[in-house]
């Protein structure tokens, strides 16, 4: 294993462009992870490639660490899943307050896969956008969730995976703050323009914080921390 390299898990969204920025300034080789999984808003892996070049352009350095792109078809894991993520329902809340949109054992088997593969290509550093501060209350976005996970991987692969989430303690507004530390305005430009977040997979308006409808909880939520950012920026 090598522990300057890295594999990041990487959507084409928001956190996980920001998470392949922090990743390829602290790391030699930087590869990257996708999964299909029949998302609704599968729009999201057409942007992975122009995000990534987008990246690459941004920075000498980030060019000539940028490893290989990798993605895997999960269709069981769209099968078996009942949500609207999955399905073309409308999003809601259970009785707990959990949101429809959450898909069981996601995050958790991205995991594995991007573990099993990051045990062939050598690489020690796996890196997701996972967070507990704006989470929706998916519980496999939880700290004690991933920390698990690293003990199960490396007990099971006899390996010593470090398992990063740069943005786990840090909301959404913070996040803006640390991709505008990370690249300045022009790595902001490339995640308002060219990143995906909506979970209808909507790409129509262009809005000050990104495209999207505007309405679902992944817009509501990038929107309200893009403005809480600007806000308290002197």
């Amino acid at each position: 294993m090598n522990n300057t390299s890295a594999l990041v898990l990487f959507s084409g969204g928001q956190d996980s462009t920001t998470c392949l920025a922090w990743a390829l300034e602290r790391y030699g080789r930087v590869e990257t992870i996708g999964f299909d999984y029949g998302q609704r808003h599968r729009v999201e892996l057409d942007q992975r490639a122009i995000v990534r070049e987008r990246l690459a352009a941004l920075n000498t350095t980030w060019r000539d660490r940028l490893g290989a792109d990798h993605m895997l078809d999960l269709p069981a894991l769209g099968a078996i899943s009942d949500t609207a993520m999955t399905r073309d329902i409308a999003i809601e809340s259970d009785a707990k307050g959990l949101p429809n949109t959450f898909v069981p054992g996601r995050n958790l088997i991205f995991l594995v896969f991007a573990a099993a593969l990051a045990f062939r290509r050598g690489l020690a550093r796996i890196v997701g956008g996972m967070c507990e501060t704006d989470f929706s209350g998916y519980p496999d976005c939880r700290d004690d969730a991933v920390k698990a996970m690293q003990v199960a991987l490396n007990i099971g692969m006899d390996s010593r995976f470090v398992l990063e989430t740069p943005l786990m303690w840090i909301d959404k507004a913070a996040t803006w703050a640390l991709a505008h530390d990370l690249g300045g305005a022009p790595l902001g430009d490339v995640i308002v323009n060219d990143t995906h977040t909506c979970y209808l997979g909507e790409r129509g308006a262009l809005h000050d914080w990104g495209r999207g409808c505007g309405q679902c909880p992944a817009c509501r939520l990038r929107a309200d921390g893009y403005a809480k950012w600007k806000s308290s920026r002197p």
